[in-house]
């Protein structure tokens, strides 16, 4: 077992981070990520080799240890000598340490196609990185025995934990490459990714794939029965991508370069048994007016507006569904009751049973926005299969003409002070409730029943006809029962009373503060804000 860090001992990752933090002076969270992590990859990549190269010599294979034919077999990658770890720290108190790393990664790139786009170009050297610091960081990371112990993915760990840790450091607007890892976790447990091909059109940094590999090993199943594709918009984002999936030694297909899934969709014709996603919320200007309009991933629908994208990216992964195909993704509440285009084609999504569950998540739980977001599951199927993940097989029930609502803002834990995470009891007791939903759990008397119940403020199973009745909104607050409360919460309406309250107080603060200025300015004194 890995030793666990104490109370007051630090962690790999805590002593990895202060280290890492000391290099950042001028340079911005978004750049030195791209330092750090890449210097992670360089130390797990050589001690890797090392160890292979190791094995060669003790098998008497000598002459064969410079080819990089005999590392790629065993999906190691080959190293150079100006590659190695070993090489590196030789020359780590140099001045030109910052080529000598940059050099280092171009080469590896060079030398192993599967990372092609995948390493930090030239980072060290533009960025002008204190010398003294780069150094310390590099005796830092060279502490860590990524070989130590098999069984512990303690470099996927650190990477996991920097991603983390970059994306509350970017805060608002720019650590959009990041979903949480509890949310993560709910949308893998929920949607059960065990075998077949797996999407994400909006990849990140590849959380989500990570994830369904880890749900396969924990259910005990075959992770080379699965086949990762996604596709990423950012450049630096793309390459973290790549650089995680590498780490762990997932092969996955992320398109040739990073680009645009609307304007240039790396994967066209792909049909997915599972999509997981968080795209970007309510992008605007994704499309000109003249664009996409005949794009074949809307066919049978409105082409969703240009004004906002959430509708567009639904649609791209519902075209992308196989016959069997099952999507949870994240998109801002506004996409719950939206009007126009997006009404006429939530209403066509819950006539043609796409629509499965919608699954309000608490505030606070994005490191990018504290609003309260949706998960959403649509499923190409529902209620008309058997499915056995690991040793457990399922029997569906009939739920074509129902969708399951729940409110989970009541559920959490406290996270890095500011934040709400799901505990892994959290996370299995939610998926439980949908499992049990989906399917038959009891025989009783010779008839098989579901162990599911509508539970007031948490969980309630509506039919199409009442969501008509609603005139197709999706807000969970217009079905599940408040029991605690004079009436149920119509979303839409208590926001905007919160709007027009918002409003009042800005508008009563703005008049006090001049009253106040005036009282000075009466008094001879001239206040400057």
């Amino acid at each position: 077992m890995a030793k666990k860090a104490t109370k007051n001992e630090k962690s790999i990752e805590e002593t990895l981070w202060d280290s890492a933090n000391k290099l950042r002076g001028s340079v911005e969270p978004s750049e030195y990520k791209h330092v750090v992590l890449g210097l992670i990859f360089l130390k797990f990549a050589s001690d890797k080799f090392e160890v292979k190269r190791a094995e060669l010599l003790a098998d008497g294979k000598e002459k064969f240890i410079e080819m990089k034919e005999f590392y790629n077999m065993s999906n190691v990658f080959f190293l150079p000598e100006l590659s190695r770890w070993s090489y590196i720290m030789q020359q780590a108190k140099q001045d030109d340490i910052a080529l000598k790393i940059d050099t280092a990664l171009h080469t590896i790139e060079k030398n192993n196609p599967s990372l092609k786009g995948a390493l930090p170009d030239n980072y060290f050297s533009r960025l002008g990185l204190d010398k003294s610091k780069l150094a310390a960081l590099l005796d830092t990371i060279n502490n860590i025995d990524t070989q130590k112990d098999p069984t512990q993915d303690i470099v996927g760990r650190v990477y996991e934990y920097f991603l983390s840790k970059f994306a509350i450091a970017e805060g608002k607007g720019k650590g959009e490459f990041y979903t949480p890892k509890s949310i993560v976790n709910l949308i893998a447990e929920m949607i059960e990714p065990y075998k077949g091909i797996i999407y994400d059109p909006a990849c990140g940094s590849g959380g989500m794939f990570v994830q369904s590999i880890k749900f396969i090993e924990a259910h005990h199943g075959n992770t080379k029965q699965v086949s990762i594709y996604g596709q990423e918009y950012t450049n630096t984002t793309y390459k973290l991508a790549k650089m995680n999936l590498a780490i762990r030694g997932i092969s996955g297909n992320l398109g040739e370069k990073a680009a645009d899934t609307f304007a240039d969709d790396q994967h066209k014709d792909l049909k997915a048994d599972y999509i997981m996603a968080n795209p970007p919320f309510n992008q605007k200007d994704w499309r000109a007016d003249t664009e996409l309009v005949d794009d074949p991933r809307w066919r049978g629908y409105e082409v969703p507006p240009t004004s906002n994208a959430n509708y567009g990216w639904i649609l791209n992964m519902a075209s992308k569904l196989s016959d069997n195909g099952v999507a949870g993704f994240l998109l801002a509440n506004g996409a719950l009751s939206g009007g126009g285009e997006e009404y006429k084609i939530r209403r066509k999504l819950i006539e043609n049973n796409l629509v499965e569950a919608i699954v309000i998540l608490p505030r606070n739980m994005f490191y990018t926005t504290d609003i309260s977001v949706t998960l959403w599951i649509l499923n190409k199927n529902k209620g008309k299969q058997e499915k056995s993940i690991g040793d457990e097989k399922r029997t569906y029930r009939e739920r074509t003409e129902e969708v399951l609502f729940m409110d989970l803002r009541q559920i959490g834990e406290p996270f890095e002070k500011k934040y709400i995470q799901f505990s892994e009891q959290h996370i299995q007791e939610i998926a439980k409730t949908y499992h049990n939903w989906q399917t038959y759990n009891v025989i009783a008397n010779g008839e098989q029943q579901s162990l599911y119940k509508d539970v007031p403020e948490y969980c309630c199973s509506v039919t199409k006809e009442e969501i008509a009745k609603k005139d197709f909104s999706l807000v969970p607050s217009k079905y599940i029962e408040f029991v605690n409360r004079d009436e149920n919460i119509d979303f839409d309406t208590k926001m905007k009373s919160l709007q027009s309250e918002m409003t009042q107080l800005l508008k009563d603060e703005a008049q006090s503060k001049a009253d106040l200025l005036n009282v000075f300015s009466e008094l001879g004194y001239d206040i400057k804000l």
